[in-house]
Parts: structure tokens; sequence; C-alpha cells
């Protein structure tokens, strides 16, 4: 009966998405979605926290991964599963979920560390690969709402973002749950046939497809296809998202004609409400221009003319959270979200919270010194634009998604700029310990037809520093002297021009 009330909300509720799209102004074509525009806010924030919890933080092993390699013999996760939890037909990944009980989600003392931290709005992800829905939903019975924590954890997050002035975003990876727990069908597990709409393995199809197949087959079925268009359209009627972030597989050629319909229903929603939207999205699974191009943990290697985004996380081997983190350094990740605003991106930074909501320690001390740089020397970072040139230095950056970790150390000669509150901002990615700053961009070149730079220096200072400045100018570049500096962080100074 309960599949019966399901089909029959689904069928309605797709009516009422077709009509709001066939009423405008954005319609379902590449073409109308064209005259998308990124929002104002969007481009001002810089920073923003990404969130990976959910059910498979429970086993905490290996990576948010664990549902799908459990179900793959001879992983380390599926020796582990059996050593730890037991047969998987006695025990398979659902039963974590009433384990998933977050009896420390404490989603004000969330936020607050989100500020402390200097974000400006924060990514949840709704639902992960594995289907459960970290939401209330009307389409599943297998979300947070009904089952394990029984609560919105995105409506409580979504509250008090916007009680302390954080705007609220959510993503989706439901696109490749399609294929993501099929290997369970392949020996005896709780993941059998027959499943239908609604629960939560269905439909567990094949292996993983080659990740830039765009014609990966089977192809998603039509029936898939429609509940993957609702359950994205639920999440903008129920939380408002003034950001919808997609992961890969929305760009296999199955989805687009989906994709076109969620875009023009979500653009014209924000547009009835006054606001502006965005998507992002991977792997031009959009038509360029429509959306926000974004990079998996990589950037590119210069400036470039349109605003984009990259997300990564305070870990290098996890989204969510284990038991085997490796960390990143807060001087690292500093470096990476100076790089990226140099070059007109924004960084949307990863945590993983415990399965009882709690955040680990050193994820704390990350946010907290990122948050303590960023209130010295934010104003080179939020509302900032790019100057002429993005940076100098011997540091040579590798592009391209997966690319993080490639990049050689910085040195006090690389230098990154922003341009700000009538300044230009050269950030020094690594503090000179003599106090002497050479930035050759802002030398005297007179013989040149096109200087790098002709303006007149009014005024150097050093956010932060109250010591003594010097500086003068020649055919070598801007020389800043201070006193002898000790700071693991890079420093900013501001270039004040007339």
């Amino acid at each position: 009966m309960e599949q019966r009330v399901i089909r029959l909300n689904r069928n309605l509720y797709l009516n009422e998405i077709n009509q709001a799209i066939a009423k405008g102004p954005f319609h379902d074509t590449w073409d109308s979605l064209s005259r998308y525009e990124t929002p104002t806010w969007f481009s001002k924030a810089k920073f923003g926290i990404f969130i990976h919890w959910g059910v498979f933080s429970v086993p905490a092993y290996q990576n948010e991964w664990y549902p799908r390699n459990m179900y793959i013999e001879g992983t380390l996760e599926y020796e582990h599963h059996l050593k730890t939890y037991g047969l998987h037909e006695n025990f398979g990944y659902k039963d974590f979920i009433p384990m998933f009980t977050a009896k420390k989600f404490y989603p004000k003392e969330w936020i607050e560390l989100f500020k402390q931290s200097g974000a400006k709005y924060i990514v949840p992800v709704a639902e992960h690969h594995e289907g459960f829905q970290m939401y209330q939903s009307s389409l599943s019975h297998y979300n947070a709402y009904k089952m394990g924590p029984c609560r919105d954890i995105l409506k409580e997050l979504k509250l008090a973002s916007e009680d302390s002035g954080l705007y609220f975003c959510t993503s989706s990876h439901r696109a490749e749950h399609w294929w993501f727990l099929g290997y369970g069908k392949q020996f005896e597990s709780d993941i059998k046939e027959p499943l239908t709409t609604g629960d939560f393995y269905w439909p567990s199809v094949k292996e993983q497809p080659e990740e830039d197949d765009l014609y990966a087959v089977p192809y998603p079925s039509d029936d898939f296809l429609v509940d993957w268009l609702l359950r994205c359209c639920e999440i903008v009627d129920r939380y408002n998202p003034k950001l919808f972030y997609f992961d890969w597989w929305i760009q296999h050629e199955a989805f687009k004609p989906y994709l076109r319909k969620f875009a023009a229903y979500y653009y014209n929603k924000s547009n009835k409400l006054g606001e502006q939207a965005a998507i992002c999205y991977k792997h031009d699974a959009m038509m360029f221009g429509t959306g926000i191009v974004d990079m998996e943990r990589g950037k590119f290697a210069d400036c470039k003319p349109f605003i984009w985004q990259t997300d990564t996380a305070t870990a290098k081997n996890s989204w969510c959270y284990t038991n085997s983190l490796d960390y990143k350094s807060s001087e690292e990740l500093i470096c990476y979200l100076i790089d990226v605003v140099s070059k007109n991106g924004n960084l949307l930074l990863n945590i993983g919270p415990k399965a009882d909501g709690s955040i680990s320690e050193s994820e704390r001390t990350l946010l907290t010194e990122i948050g303590s740089w960023l209130a010295v020397n934010g104003e080179a970072i939020y509302n900032s634009k790019v100057w002429r040139y993005y940076g100098e230095g011997p540091a040579k950056e590798v592009e391209g998604k997966f690319s993080e970790g490639n990049t050689g150390a910085y040195t006090c000669r690389d230098i990154r700029f922003t341009v700000n509150n009538g300044a230009i901002y050269a950030i020094v990615m690594k503090c000179p310990p003599d106090g002497n700053t050479l930035i050759t961009m802002l030398a005297d070149n007179k013989d040149q037809n096109i200087p790098m730079f002709h303006g007149i220096i009014k005024q150097v200072t050093l956010l932060g520093y109250k010591g003594p400045i010097t500086w003068s100018k020649d055919t070598n570049g801007l020389l800043i002297q201070t006193t002898p500096l000790k700071n693991t962080f890079p420093i900013v100074f501001k270039i004040t021009c007339d």
C-alpha cells in the first residue's frame, strides 16, 4: 500500500514540476538556461563548508565508499565487515541505520564553529551515493526524519545557519546510486530482488562505469531518472537552498533532459522568490554558462574569467570521518584558499563529523586556525576581485581534478594577488623570516610597451603588523622591509594606489 501512495505522489509531483517549468521564465533548454547569472553573494563569499555525514560515518572505516566496497569481495572493507559485523546476509549496510543516532548533533554549535572558521556558506550532503536521505522525504521511508536520528538534519542546519547569517546550500549525490550497491547482488547478501521504487537498495543494477563514459549501459531507467528529479525538486521545495551542488555522473547522456528540467524548476522557483540560485556541477554536465563549474580536489593553473569552485577535504584520504584520517595542515589549507581566490574561485572545504554528531578536535583546530587567519587578513579574500595577474613565484601549479598535493612547496617568492578596497593585496605564501619581500610584478619597467604595473603606490601596510615598515620601488620590483617575522602562515601586504 505504501508503494502505491508513493507512486501516486510521484505522478502528481511530476505534473506540478512540468507546469512550473512551462510558466518560465526559465525553460528546460540550454538556450533558456543560459540566461542564468552567478549570484552576487557567491562571488563575494569565497569560502564555504562542505559536510559529508551519514550512515557511512558509523563504520568509520576507509572512507565514505564503505557501503559500496563492503559488498565487493576481496576489498579491505569486505574483509573488515566480515570480521567486525559478520555475514552480509545477516548484517548489511541497512543495519547501520539504527546505529546512526546523532546523539551529539548540536546544529547551533556546528554553525558557530563554521562562523569561527570564516566560512560564509554551508553545503551539507542531503543524500550520498548510498541513498539515505538526511532530510524529511515523502519519496522514501529511508530518511533521517523517519529512521536513525529521527530528525530532519537538513532543516535543523538550515535554520541554524540562516539565524547566524550563513548561506544555506546543499548537495545531492543520488545519481551514482543507480550502480552504487550493485555488487551486493553477486553473492549472498541482504541486497536482493525484488527491489521497487522507494526501497533503500533499489535499483543496484551493475558495476561502476568508467567516470568519463557518457554513454554507459545499461542506461538509468526512466523510473530512476524521474525519481532522481523528484528527490532533487523535493529538496528545493522543502529547504530553498541558495546553491545546489551535484556530484559527478549527472554528465551521463541519460540525465541531460532531467537535469535541464531540474535547473529550470530550481531557477524559476528562486526567481519567483526574488532570489538568485546556482547549480554547481562537474565534468561539463551542464552547458557552460548555465551554472558554476566545480573541480574536485584540484584547481586551475591560471586565473579564469569566470567564477568557479573547487571542493576538497580537510583529510587527504576520505570525505567522511574514519579512524585513519590523514589531515592536512591549516597552513596548507590557507594557501589553497588564497591560490583559488586569486584565480577567481571559491573554496568549498569539507569536514566529516563523527557518527554521533560530534566534530573531531583535529578538524576543530583546523577550522579555528583558518578563521584566525581570516579575521586578520579577510579583506584580501572576501568581496575581492582578481588582479591583472594572479601571482608570481617559482611554485608550479598542476591543473586539473585530483591534482592537489602535486604543487611544489611555496617559498617567500610565491605571491598571490587580489584587489579590494581600492588596493592591491599581495599575499606572500611563505613568510620571509628576514622581513624582506620583493614583488617583481610591481617593478618600474619603463622600457616595456605594456608594463606589468604603471600605477602610483601611495602606501604599503602589512595586515596585523604594527612594527616599522619601509618600501622602495625600482626596475627590480617593489621591495618591502619589516622587522624579522616569525609566522608560519602567509602574510598580506595592502598596497594602496592612486
